[in-house]
């Protein structure tokens, strides 16, 4: 009996010690968590009820729209200089290297199967040769069909076939908040896609165009990314990068882009028209501030008051006159000079127009016949 005892003994010893090291080497082999795994308290989350897998990624939406984004390449010859021609200069001075031409950098947006690409006029301007590069490779001189500096947009024609072309989207539609990605060729290193918010919207008085209207984003935007697409989550095309607000020249996380809404507008009358006709009443505006508005009865941040009237302009000849305040043009309400400056210039010339006008006696309509605008010229420096 003690030899039984003995072997029993023996026999439960090996056991107990073969589950030890089996618990500590092996837990899962006993379908248990390892006893060290509890020495760090944490909280963990419980895994969501009925919650589909989650996902954060714009793939689609580059991948959509990405083909359609160029990479825009300008070049200016180098202006002759007189200097070298004075002999007194090349006396003192030697023969000075010739000048060497700029370049320049930036993006735009194929938007027609026809080659019709938007970009910046910035971009562009005063360029002897545009080359635009296709994020396939290829690569193709450019023609520019119309320009209009006073929103800074630019219309190029390449002649290739099978292009990809990005889908318009409805800039309107856009929200405080809603995701966007920013395609372009920041700094010439490749196209590149970056993503953000609508941080405001209808951003004016910034005195980059004379038509401001613009979507503002965190989106990194740095030079060369200039004329680039500016899209949602789908992929379309919400509006046309432009310009930053920076400090050190990239990206602060303030960048502006000119909505589709006005970019279309400015497509569709380059291609008619080859320019862009705007209205024109002649009358200098004026914000009404909080205790005009009052006098004359209206909510603060409500119409424009008129300073002054040019004689035998449009709206001399209407009946407009210093002291009114217009708070609607064609049906369009009108809360700062901004706005009627885009709806007046959005009149056709030689069509009559209503006007919404608030005088001391009361509110009233006034028909007028828009002008031509001419635009300012171009300041030379």
């Amino acid at each position: 009996m003690k030899r039984l005892w003995l072997v029993f003994a023996q026999s439960v010893t090996v056991l107990l010690a073969a589950l030890f090291v089996v618990a500590t080497l092996k837990p899962e082999w006993l379908n248990r968590k390892p006893t060290f795994a509890s020495v760090v308290p944490v909280l963990e989350a419980p895994a969501p009820r009925n919650a589909l897998p989650a996902t954060n990624s714009f793939s689609a939406a580059a991948r959509a729209a990405s083909p359609a984004v160029v990479s825009i390449n300008t070049s200016k010859a180098a202006e002759a200089g007189s200097q070298n021609a004075d002999p007194w200069f090349r006396f003192f001075f030697g023969e000075q290297g010739k000048a060497q031409p700029q370049a320049g950098l930036g993006s735009g947006v194929i938007v027609s199967p026809a080659g019709y690409i938007l970009t910046n006029n910035h971009v562009i301007e005063e360029a002897d040769q545009i080359e635009v590069i296709l994020n396939d490779g290829r690569k193709s001189a450019a023609q520019v069909i119309g320009t209009d500096p006073e929103t800074d947009l630019a219309i190029l024609k390449v002649d290739l076939k099978d292009l990809p072309v990005i889908t318009l989207g409805d800039s309107d539609a856009l929200a405080i908040g809603d995701q966007v990605l920013a395609i372009g060729n920041p700094f010439g290193v490749g196209q590149t896609v970056t993503s953000g918010i609508v941080s405001a919207l209808g951003r004016t008085q910034l005195g980059i165009n004379t038509f401001e209207n613009f979507i503002q984003t965190d989106a990194a935007i740095n030079p060369g990314n200039s004329g680039g697409a500016l899209v949602d989550t789908n992929g379309h095309l919400m509006g046309i990068n432009t310009a930053i607000y920076s400090r050190s020249g990239g990206s602060m996380g303030i960048g502006f882009a000119i909505p589709t809404s006005t970019a279309r507008s400015v497509l569709d009358a380059i291609v008619r028209d080859g320019q862009v006709t705007r209205g024109w009443i002649g009358v200098e505006p004026q914000d009404l501030t909080p205790e005009l508005a009052e006098s004359f009865g209206l909510a603060s941040g409500t119409g424009v008051i008129i300073t002054g009237v040019l004689q035998n302009g449009p709206a001399a000849q209407a009946g407009i006159r210093p002291g009114d305040v217009i708070v609607g043009v064609a049906g369009r309400n009108v809360t700062n000079v901004a706005q009627l400056l885009s709806a007046v210039a959005a009149l056709q010339p030689g069509t009559p127009a209503t006007l919404d006008v608030v005088r001391k006696d009361g509110k009233s309509s006034v028909d007028i016949t828009p002008g031509k605008r001419t635009p300012p010229p171009r300041q030379v420096e």
